[in-house]
């Protein structure tokens, strides 16, 4: 599972890790944010240390990275089944058009094209409904004309130009179908009740190691019957997944050690065969492999997109491990049986034995597929649940990225926190301990919160269906929050003292409540599933805490505020909610945890909703952000490679017009 940083965070933060201070590269002329469009801005991450990496690194993370980058394609079809063709479209129109490219029409097809780029697809990578062109139709079929495309229109523009035709990626409404409303490329022919009866006759509620069943497959009707094609060498995505075979291939012999050497041999089988068996056991293995330095997520990994939360993604995101700064996710994993121990869940959803926890901070060396632009700043890996129990997961915090988002702010001149924050004691709280306790939340969230509690042995894994996603992320959330004002990080030295916690609770409140929602347009409804679980936690701690005035709603001149009256209070609400979610998970209570997303997950104030748009975009900062990946350059002496050069790219859409080129597959 994965956690996204909350853009809608604080200009001018640092990151600030008390004796764990991550050694994120310092080059004081490095601008981070290099291009602004639409509700986008892009930015760059450096590579901190790469100098001083090996040789046999170097080549190793350049291989790997090629195997990130050569799955590109996938994720767009993957997310609509018209994106490759839309997307080989505009690439043409902005590498042939010989036209006027100064009017205002080309202009908002350039940006309307750099938004597709960023969304992996023409659906919006968070919201996830459809955004039109801010040309005219005319206009875009004249730039078709002029590129020779004539003999595309008819199919294209009715998709481009129709706002009710393919209107959600992923549908989440309660009056349609929301298999046959989403747009995703995971069913053809196929509504809910198949989908689910196909995959029930497939479990055995005794199996105690089940594959995840659906994960890497397209589910269709074909002559009137339902059946799997899956992605792998040979079947569908096959062109794609060859050449990401080879790259692993190449990378797999200059592998740090022979036990990262053999299950980089497991995941070239399992692609090749598509066996979820072989998936497992390459889980298996890669979970428990804590010596390497180098490390790689590269896969169908997670399920956000899929509306039954089954069919994976495919994703990859290869990256270094930061020593210095992993000693505080150490410290962390070491007492990951005292923080089980002493969760205020029920006693029989703990886990008697925590098994093989570990976390660890990194940096990115290169992002892809549902990883790229926008990446976490979190992932704990991996999903299916027996292996979190029997052999445990791997927690990380991206380091780099962090680092980049928070220097991109610094650039500007403006400051969210200022605009929304109560009163100087809440920024002073903010700038002291806010970048510490934001990545202290990730590190709890991701190595302890989705590695805590268990099923029971009768639940099934795909019990809470499309509203798992939603409550596995809350449920971690909410483990985080917990810890983080608990005295134990105190006494371990992680926290500087025992109310650094409360900065962390005023931005998830803040931002849960209120300030995330600038990222939606008026009158639709949130359903992103990590924006989801933070507005489902501040609503129900705001609601049940009423009684007791626990978080306050105030306004001053004009303006809302949300203010934590009761900072233990508060703690103590985020426990009782979390015991619920557990219990919900624990025993597959679809019917409970419905109730729990619909309630207090779904629907905006449209009041609330309207103020923040309003406060947010006077102070013209773009909501969403993500990135272009550096360029890892082999340099050659008389034939032979001697080591790899880093270039950060400052031209968003030549990358992307270099990676429509270079990684094209399918």
């Amino acid at each position: 599972m994965k956690k996204y940083t909350m853009i809608l965070l604080v200009s001018g933060l640092g990151l600030l890790a008390g004796s764990c201070k991550e050694s994120v590269q310092k080059e004081p002329d490095f601008k981070y944010l290099i291009d602004e469009f639409a509700d986008l801005k892009v930015m760059r991450y450096q590579i901190p240390e790469w100098e001083n990496l090996s040789l046999q690194q170097q080549t190793f993370l350049y291989h790997l990275g090629e195997a990130a980058k050569s799955g590109r394609d996938i994720i767009w079809d993957q997310h609509f089944k018209y994106n490759l063709e839309i997307r080989k479209v505009l690439e043409n129109i902005l590498i042939n058009y010989k036209g006027d490219r100064t009017c205002d029409e080309y202009k908002a097809f350039e940006v309307y094209a750099k938004r597709v780029f960023f969304s992996n697809g023409i659906h919006h990578h968070y919201g996830e409904e459809k955004f039109l062109p801010g040309c005219s139709q005319d206009y875009f079929a004249s730039l078709m004309d002029a590129c020779g495309l004539e003999a595309q229109k008819e199919k294209l523009l009715p998709i481009l130009f129709d706002a009710d035709l393919y209107a959600h990626r992923r549908y989440t409404g309660t009056d349609k179908d929301i298999v046959e409303a989403s747009a995703v490329n995971f069913y053809e022919g196929v509504n809910r009740k198949e989908a689910l009866a196909f995959y029930g006759k497939m479990e055995d509620p005794k199996d105690k190691t089940p594959i995840s069943y659906g994960l890497n497959s397209k589910l269709v009707k074909k002559n009137g019957k339902v059946q799997e094609e899956v992605w792998k060498v040979g079947g569908l995505y096959g062109p794609a997944l060859e050449r990401i075979v080879a790259h692993l291939d190449t990378a797999s012999t200059y592998a740090e050690n022979e036990t990262q050497r053999a299950y980089i041999q497991q995941l070239i089988e399992y692609y090749k065969t598509g066996d979820l068996v072989i998936w497992d056991e390459f889980n298996v293995a890669w979970v428990q492999d804590n010596e390497s330095q180098v490390d790689f997520v590269n896969g169908f990994v997670e399920n956000y997109s899929d509306p039954l939360g089954m069919k994976a993604s495919w994703e990859a995101l290869v990256n270094i491990k930061d020593m210095q700064a992993s000693e505080r996710t150490r410290l962390i994993s070491d007492n990951a049986q005292w923080f089980e121990d002493n969760s205020p869940i029920d006693p029989q959803f703990k886990k008697k034995e925590v098994k093989g926890v570990t976390a660890k901070v990194i940096n990115a060396t290169t992002l892809g597929g549902d990883c790229f632009p926008t990446p976490p700043i979190g992932i704990n890996l991996p999903n299916a649940d027996w292996i979190r129990k029997d052999y445990g997961s791997k927690s990380v915090t991206i380091a780099n990225i962090s680092d980049a988002y928070n220097k991109a702010a610094e650039e500007s001149p403006r400051s969210l926190l200022k605009e929304f924050a109560w009163d100087e004691a809440e920024l002073q709280r903010a700038k002291e301990f806010g970048a510490l306790t934001g990545n202290l939340h990730t590190d709890l969230h991701e190595c302890l919160g989705h590695g805590s509690g268990q099923l029971l042995p009768t639940t099934s894994p795909n019990a809470l269906a499309e509203y798992s996603s939603t409550l596995e992320e809350a449920r971690a959330d909410l483990f985080a929050l917990y810890y983080i004002a608990d005295p134990k990080l105190v006494e371990l030295g992680i926290l500087p003292n025992e109310d650094a916690y409360k900065a962390e609770f005023d931005s998830f409140i803040r931002n849960g409540i209120f300030t995330q929602f600038t990222r939606i347009e008026l009158g639709k409804q949130n359903i992103e599933a990590h924006m989801q679980d933070r507005k489902l936690i501040a609503d129900w701690c705001f609601e049940k805490g009423a009684a007791e005035n626990v978080i306050e709603k105030r306004v001053r001149d004009g303006k809302t505020y949300f203010v934590i009256n009761d900072y233990n209070k508060l703690r103590t609400l985020f426990g009782e909610l979390l015991k619920e979610i557990q219990r919900i998970k624990s025993e597959g209570d679809y019917a409970a945890g419905k109730a729990l997303v619909e309630t207090y997950a779904v629907n905006i104030d449209p009041d609330l909703h309207r103020e923040v748009k309003e406060r947010y975009e006077a102070l013209e900062l773009k909501a969403f952000g993500g990135f272009v990946n550096p360029e890892i350059i082999p340099v050659r002496e008389n034939g032979n490679i001697t080591s790899f050069r880093i270039e950060y790219p400052t031209d968003y859409l030549k990358q992307m017009l270099e990676y429509g080129e270079k990684y094209a597959t399918l």
